[in-house]
């Protein structure tokens, strides 16, 4: 493992890329916005449980799969742009007026339980989709594990876990910043549909980003 500055370097700069808007930062957001904290957490989660898999992938070298073969990159490329884009238009047509999550109780309460599972599968897909979330551990994380480590795997590994660990206050601090604006700003509430069309031009911009990426070079 690196020594204790190195991993302090590794935990700040882990915050800062969080902290940059992004796909996943625009999923806990909305969700938020809409279905309050709790539901911007559920998609914090989904969003961490696919790094989880980016993370175990690149352990094994699904990453440097990525990095090396166009054809592997340009699939998962094509699949997660596809979803953005399919998100980004459902946002684009939503219809006003549907019901917030969070206002759901009584015998609604299941029906929020299924609604939460859809949350943490949109965070989940939103990222776990992303061949560039790959490619960033895969050039990341090496630069924090010593030239001929033992055990550079599980050095990985940890580390993955390490940041993912770090990443989930700054996801709960998206979230919450958006439950408390939604709360407070009565404006926000009133405006949910154009916040949903809003939310959807940029699902659609980051999916046509994707899409026109170019796969890595191999060198």
């Amino acid at each position: 493992m690196p020594e204790l500055h190195q991993l302090l370097l590794f935990v700040a700069a882990g915050w800062l890329l969080n902290l940059t808007p992004g796909p996943d930062v625009l999923c806990i957001v909305r969700h938020a916005l809409r279905g309050g904290a709790r539901a911007g957490i559920v998609a914090g989660l989904g969003v961490t449980a696919g790094c989880c898999v980016h993370v175990a992938a690149a352990a094994v070298g699904v990453g440097a799969l990525l990095a090396a073969s166009a054809a592997a990159f340009s699939a998962l490329k094509w699949l997660g742009a596809a979803y953005l884009l399919y998100v980004g238009v459902k946002l684009l047509r939503a219809r006003p007026g549907a019901r917030p999550l969070a206002q759901a109780a009584g015998p609604a309460a299941g029906r929020a339980l299924v609604a939460l599972r859809r949350v943490f599968l949109d965070g989940f897909c939103t990222n776990v989709l992303n061949p560039k979330v790959a490619l960033f551990f895969l050039a990341f994380v090496p630069q924090f594990i010593a030239p001929g480590a033992p055990d550079a795997a599980r050095a990985f590994v940890l580390l993955g876990a390490l940041f993912n660990l770090n990443a989930m206050p700054v996801h709960v601090g998206w979230a919450l910043a958006a439950a408390w604006l939604a709360r407070r700003s009565g404006g926000v509430q009133r405006g949910m549909h154009w916040l949903d069309r809003a939310a959807g031009v940029l699902f659609v911009g980051f999916g046509l980003r994707l899409a026109l990426a170019d796969a890595p070079a191999v060198r």
